[in-house]
This record gives structure tokens, sequence and C-alpha cells, in this order.
């Protein structure tokens, strides 16, 4: 199987037209233009794509089902005897999942991602019918992607029974299209979902590394985490920690930041089968722990097959993080007015001090992912007002009106 990267130069600036590079309009089986109908940049977030998962859509009387979305059933897990696999962050549950999931005959083949052979963090498309290819595809890849490439190889292939890894962009296009087209209308497809915010284009990663890290040639993880440090895990085993208040100021220029995912309002994933990712998770870098959401029948079917090698636990939270986000949509609506000055960077003592204070007295667990979500709602839904207006009527989902409702903000 080949490993080497091909990736189709997509503008994901300001000012292009919104794609996540998600693949699956560039494939020849189907047309571009029959992807496009379905695709979550010209149909909207949510909404009747909610519906068409659930039968409803979230309940704006339910804070809870309001940001992360319809559930069944949600927890805190790990592996009890973690996959030892060098590339994996956490415990490996979505790979345990999909492993287990190929070895009972649950589906006939993966689409996921491997690792590049010129660039560690690059994604590489892959169909993986082999328990060696589904094992290769932990870890990982915090960039745009071009997943659904794969789902063509199945149709070709007659999968009949597949299982899809993705981010919010991948599941929604993906539902969408099962849902308007033949194509994959025989195809029974159970989705594990992953949580994510502010993916950059592959090419421009390395960039990022070299402006966060000491030694960015070494990083081998990379993840924006609960004691607000960007934790980046090197191929020696050490940790190495940057507070975010201490980034420099280019990282969340346009020349770094897409467009598309500043015009995401899915952060959790709210329509994959399961979701797993540990956002709302406690911080433990020994026991690595992330949260499970299970939403459907399939969902369910796929957590129990995992079911006996998992430590489970209840969620927790902790603070408040209402005052954090009226400050930053505040310091946001400022700038938005032009009087507001951009933030300085702190010095890399004080920005942890600042950090470890934060996490002491600040919001955790749930509420540090309430917070999380609610200050990308609402800088997302500024972005587009400002800069793709015309798209707020069928981009943004009602939630996120309910919740500037909460916090006293125009739209």
């Amino acid at each position: 199987m080949s490993n080497q990267l091909k990736i189709k130069d997509v503008d994901t600036s300001i000012g292009a037209k919104l794609c996540s590079m998600c693949g699956l309009c560039m494939v020849d089986a189907w047309t571009p233009k029959e992807s496009i109908q379905g695709c979550v940049f010209t149909i909207g977030w949510l909404g009747k794509q909610e519906e068409a998962v659930f039968g409803r859509e979230r309940s704006l009387e339910n804070t809870d089902e309001v940001l992360f979305g319809i559930s069944r059933e949600s927890f805190v897990a790990r592996m009890k005897n973690p996959l030892p696999i060098p590339q994996i962050q956490f415990t490996g549950i979505i790979t345990s999942i999909a492993k287990k999931a190929f070895e009972t005959g649950l589906v006939e083949a993966v689409v996921t991602l491997h690792r590049s052979k010129e660039e560690y963090f690059w994604p590489v498309p892959v169909l993986a019918r082999s328990v060696e290819d589904i094992l290769a595809g932990g870890g990982s890849k915090p960039v745009l992607a071009q997943t659904l490439v794969s789902v063509e190889k199945a149709y070709q292939q007659g999968i009949k029974r597949l299982l899809v890894v993705g981010a919010s962009c991948h599941v929604q296009n993906l539902r969408e299209f099962q849902r308007r087209f033949p194509y994959l209308k025989g195809m029974d497809i159970y989705i594990v979902g992953i949580p994510c915010t502010d993916n950059i284009h592959p090419k421009k990663l390395r960039y990022v590394l070299s402006k966060i890290s000491s030694n960015h040639e070494t990083v081998r993880h990379y993840e924006f985490m609960q004691d607000f440090t960007v934790h980046l895990r090197h191929a020696d085993g050490t940790l190495e920690r940057v507070p975010f208040f201490s980034l420099p100021q280019e990282l969340s220029s346009a020349n770094v930041l897409t467009a598309c995912c500043r015009s995401c309002f899915d952060h959790m994933n709210s329509l994959a089968d399961i979701t797993v990712g540990y956002s709302g998770s406690p911080l433990d870098m020994e026991k690595m722990y992330q949260r499970v959401v299970v939403r459907t029948d399939k969902g369910e079917k796929l957590r129990s097959l995992i079911a006996d090698e998992l430590e489970t636990f209840p969620e927790g939270s902790r603070g408040d993080r209402r005052d954090a986000v009226k400050q930053y949509a505040q310091q946001m609506m400022e700038r938005l007015a032009g009087g507001g000055e951009e933030r300085q960077p702190m010095s890399m003592e004080d920005g942890m001090s600042f950090a470890e204070w934060l996490y002491d007295v600040g919001p955790r667990e749930l509420e540090f992912v309430r917070y999380g979500i609610e200050t990308h709602l609402i800088r997302n839904y500024y972005f587009v007002k400002q800069n793709y207006p015309q798209l707020l009527p069928t981009l943004v989902p009602k939630y996120a009106y309910r919740i500037l409702e909460d916090y006293d903000l125009k739209p």
C-alpha cells in the first residue's frame, strides 16, 4: 500500500470558497457537483441533518444538549491495557473500537488515516482492510485531512459494512451524501467521531510547530490541553508545555488558521454514532483519560465491542466558565469595533504562572469544554458575519443563536 503524501492544494484562506478538504468531492466515482450539494458549507451545520439522524433537533431548553449534542450516555474512560503503539496519544479507545469491529466482522473495512513517510503529522487517507493497517492509523493528525477519498475505494470494492473515523465536517458531509445519492445507499456505515477545533492546512503545521516548540523536528504528539498549555510530546518521551498565553500572535492570523475551521459549529462531532476525545475528561498524564459520548444504536454497539476492556468513570465538572466567556466575548467585540488591542504574548514564566493559576481556580472537565465550545462558537459566528455574511442564514445552526442570547450578544 502506498504511503506517499498526496495533498490537493485547496485555498482555505479568508475570501476563498469554504472547504475543509474532506475529500468527498476529490474522487472520480461521483461528480464534485453531487458532493458539494450536500456539503456542510453549502447546506449548513446540523439542523435538518441532526433531525435525519436522531428524529429531532437538539433541545434548546437543555443546556448540555445545546452544547454537547444529542446523546444516550456519556462517561470518562480509558483502556485497561493501553495499546502498546508509540503513535497513540491516549490509551487507544478509537483504535481498539476499529480493530474489534473489524475482527468481529461487524465491518469489512475502516476509513482512517496513516502518517506520511515524508512528514510525521501529514495524513494519508487509507481504506484499512487488515488489523495491521487499522493499528497503523492510531494517533492524532491535527490538520485538515482528505479522509473521505477512501469512501470511494469502499464503494468500488463493494464494501457493504464500513467504519469511518472522522472529524465533524467529514461526518456531516458523509451523512448527507449517503442520504441524498444512491452510491452508498446499500452500505451500512458506522461512524466514530473526533471532537476538533482549529485544524490547519497540513503544509503549515511545521511552521506552527517551529513557532511553539524548542525542537519542532522531534515533536510526535501535539494537543491543546485542559491545563491551558500546549502539550508537545517528543520522540524521546519528554513533554514540553507551552502556555496558551505565551503563543506568538502570528499563530492566530488569517495566514495560519483556516477559514473553514472558523466557520465550524460542531466542535463535539454531534452526528457521529459515538464521539471519543479528551475534551471534557480530567487531566492525568499517566492515566490519559478520554470522554466517550454514545449517541445512537450503532454507537452503543461500538461501545459494547470493547466494554470489557474499558475502565469507566463518572464525568466531573468544576468551576464556572461564564465570567471567562463574558470577558472573552467583550474583548472580541471591542476588537471588532476597532477599539480593542490585540493581546501581547506573555513571557513563558508569566504565561505558565497564569495557566497554573487559571487551571487551579477556573473551569475544569465538563465546565472547561463548555467554555471552549462557547468561546469558539462566539468567535466563529462573528467571523462568518464579518467575512461571509451571505452564508449566515444557512451556515449557522439554531443553537448558536441561543448561546449568543445567553451572553446578551447581538447577532
